[in-house]
């Protein structure tokens, strides 16, 4: 069942399923254990047996919840386990994930947060961070604490070599609490400041919060401020009565696409269920690529900060580069996930970086990626520059690009093995491995990666023409469905 739920970037089930509180409670119980331990049972055992009192300080983390229906109960059930195992659990109530981010690295604390995203009503999930908000993947702790939690590591402490039958009982028996507090307006002061706010004009937003935290969030960070907003489901709702909290399906984008016609609002934007991604439709009520968006950005980044270091992921436009070189940055290519993005940006201590999936990253949010923050850079970029933003955008329009695709496979690396023999005949101007395999022709690239977690292969394309795109869709898509 550990091996259903524990996925490549967080934990992720079907609550009532495989995801249950008592899985939320070892779950809580092991991440302390991990966090204390740092893996190792041996460097436990000199603690205790040396320095005891460092490790019977009672650690803290920090716990969010977004508006699920299943949040909180999964969430009790993991503070029951983390003060059961000696740490304290601040509970930051329902927030968004980047609030979460936000606390964690406010505070210096690691943190999780209760969500599924964009995921059905049935589902839900835990995202981990260290304190600081350094993520934890696979490779830095989920495997880890499931390994933790398989062989019920967190009980044998009292089995370890101490120094005294004193200590032991001072270990085992200590226990933390909860403790309540509220972050959001720290966290609202905080985004604010990643704009000039006198710059804003009296802008009308339309903003679909999908019945997600962004319904919470955006009129707490909107107040006060010369922008209307115009909700679209702001009342939460773990059910998702209007539609499914994906906006990256643009199926869900039509009633904001009506509203932002119907209402004459300068532009529309659209968060998935968590907060953490946002996606924008402009005046003309056309959905607008991630990848543009990052290139308005970008460009508004590096002229007010020269010669700064932007990331973006394999699969963003060509745009994107050729905006960060365009503007004096320099541009660094990193695979596809939040963990390797943040994990490279605090390494280069990158300005900002983004990706195709509509996350936006910034150094001073802690590296972690904000859809609250996007929103007012977005509105601030349209106010000071008393433009249309369809027409800030056409300077990007260079390129026609596939929206990522997902096709469904029997054998993933067989299928991959298949489209590399078949292209490599074709004289490509490059290709690489970086994450699943991408080939660059003259006036054409894709890129084809495996999912992590479903058998599926995820395709991403850009041509130079809309019919050279459709044509190498077609061609593609066929292939890969082939037996």
């Amino acid at each position: 069942m550990l091996s259903e739920i524990f996925k490549a970037y967080d934990v992720r089930g079907i609550y009532g399923q495989n995801l249950t509180e008592d899985i939320a409670y070892k779950i809580g119980r092991a991440f302390i254990y991990f966090l204390k331990s740092r893996e190792s049972p041996k460097a436990i055992s000199m603690m205790l047996e040396n320095t005891h009192k460092r490790f019977s300080t009672c650690k803290e983390v920090v716990v969010g919840t977004d508006m699920r229906i299943s949040s909180p109960k999964l969430s009790k059930a993991f503070m029951k386990g983390v003060t059961e195992q000696g740490a304290n659990a601040i509970f930051i109530g329902q927030v968004c994930t980047d609030a979460v981010y936000f606390a964690s690295g406010f505070l210096n604390k690691p943190a999780v947060m209760f969500t599924a995203s964009h995921n059905p009503p049935q589902y839900n999930g835990i995202k981990f961070c260290k304190a600081d908000a350094i993520p934890i993947n696979e490779d830095t702790g989920l495997r880890t604490i499931k390994s933790i939690m398989e062989n019920k590591q967190y009980e044998n402490i009292s089995r370890m070599r101490v120094s005294s039958l004193r200590t032991r009982s001072q270990l085992t028996k200590k226990h933390g609490k909860i403790i309540k507090k509220d972050v959001l307006k720290d966290y609202v002061n905080h985004v604010k400041k990643f704009i000039n706010i006198k710059k804003l004009k009296k802008l009308k937003i339309a903003v679909d919060a999908g019945n997600g935290m962004a319904g919470k969030i955006i009129p707490l960070v909107y107040k006060n401020l010369p922008v209307r907003v115009v909700p679209l489901y702001f009342k939460l709702d773990g059910n998702f009565p209007n539609h499914p909290a994906d906006p990256m399906k643009h199926e869900n984008l039509i009633e904001l696409q009506k509203t932002v016609k119907e209402r004459n609002c300068d532009f529309g934007i659209a968060f998935d269920g968590d907060g953490d991604r946002i996606f924008f439709v402009d005046e003309n009520w056309q959905v607008i690529n991630s990848s543009i968006i990052s290139a308005l950005i970008i460009k508004n980044i590096l002229i007010k900060n020269k010669k700064q270091k932007i990331i973006y992921n394999l699969v963003c436009s060509h745009i994107v580069p050729e905006t960060i070189k365009k503007y004096g940055g320099t541009p660094i290519l990193e695979r596809v996930g939040h963990s390797f993005i943040k994990d490279t940006m605090r390494k280069t201590k990158a300005l900002f970086a983004c990706e195709h999936s509509a996350h936006y990253y910034y150094r001073k949010n802690y590296r972690a990626d904000s859809g609250i923050i996007t929103s007012l850079i977005v509105a601030e970029i349209v106010s000071k520059e008393n433009k249309k933003l369809s027409e800030l955008l056409k300077e990007f329009k260079k390129y026609h690009t596939l929206e990522e695709t997902s096709i469904e496979v029997k054998d993933k690396e067989a299928k991959l093995k298949e489209i590399e023999a078949i292209y490599k005949k074709q004289n490509p101007k490059k290709i690489s491995r970086l994450d699943g395999i991408t080939f660059e022709f003259n006036n054409w690239w894709f890129n084809a990666r495996p999912s992590n977690t479903e058998p599926l292969l995820r395709l991403n394309l850009e041509a130079n023409s809309e019919e050279l795109m459709n044509e190498k869709k077609e061609e593609l898509v066929r292939i890969i469905k082939a037996a």
